[in-house]
């Protein structure tokens, strides 16, 4: 079925390429769970593919890209790109999962904390380096999900993986948060970067929030909300009648 809406024609069947602002709370299955569900249900069909380019966390928010048909075919490409974060980080405290996911299980003094030094600190994780992945992460260990084992009380082995950051810098910053962006490859860590910073600082960190505002060359500020996504169809279907 096609769809036309101000001259643009889509067909989610042939494939789209869809940017999304994922929602706090919601993982990424949520995200395409719900558009392939409703996709389905409007286009009156059984199945669709949808695939996604990338995971976020459930509290993470930001640019997802949803692959609809035989576009999904693109998601291998679209997933390798770079990509551009602004993360929160509390500092003087550490959690089990390095975010908000499990509770302060550490505290240290951050007084000595200045702006020279995180500014020092941030730059000495610039370029190409080896990264350990959470605990509380999907990274697979004899078949199980790394954080089934943290989960289960046990530590997860996991061996380091090779990364880029491009960038860092600080945005912002007062005690005992600190605001950062950060453009990087696939496959990091945001909360493994927290700890790692939190450690170079001698004062501990996690991450406290964190948005994804760009992939490639997609930026989220083109991105749309389900609600929106859902009132564009619509708009299309009652164009089409």
């Amino acid at each position: 079925m096609v769809m036309t809406l101000s001259g643009r024609t889509y067909d989610y069947i042939k494939g789209e390429v869809l940017l999304f602002d994922k929602p706090y709370g919601w993982t990424s299955f949520d995200l395409v769970g719900k558009v392939r569900n409703f996709l389905c249900r409007e286009l009156k069909i059984k199945k669709l593919k949808v695939g996604h380019a990338g995971t976020l966390d459930p509290l993470a928010t930001g640019l997802m890209i949803l692959c609809t048909g035989a576009a999904t075919r693109q998601v291998e490409a679209l997933q390798v790109q770079e990509k551009e974060y602004t993360a929160t980080l509390k500092l003087g405290a550490v959690t089990p999962s390095f975010d908000r996911e499990t509770d302060e299980s550490q505290w240290f003094p951050a007084d000595h904390i200045g702006e020279e030094l995180l500014r020092e600190v941030l730059n000495g994780f610039l370029g190409e380096q080896e990264q350990v992945p959470p605990a509380f992460s999907a990274v697979k260990i004899n078949g199980k999900r790394a954080y089934e084992h943290a989960r289960a009380g046990k530590e997860p082995d996991l061996k380091p993986k090779k990364i880029v950051i491009t960038s860092i810098g600080l945005i912002s910053w007062r005690l005992p948060e600190a605001v950062i962006s950060i453009t990087c490859s696939k496959g990091t860590y945001i909360r493994s970067l927290a700890r790692d910073i939190g450690i170079k600082l001698g004062c501990g960190a996690y991450l406290t929030g964190l948005r994804r505002t760009r992939s490639g060359n997609y930026c989220v500020k083109e991105a749309m909300n389900f609600e929106e996504f859902r009132s564009l169809v619509n708009t299309t279907e009652n164009n089409n009648t």
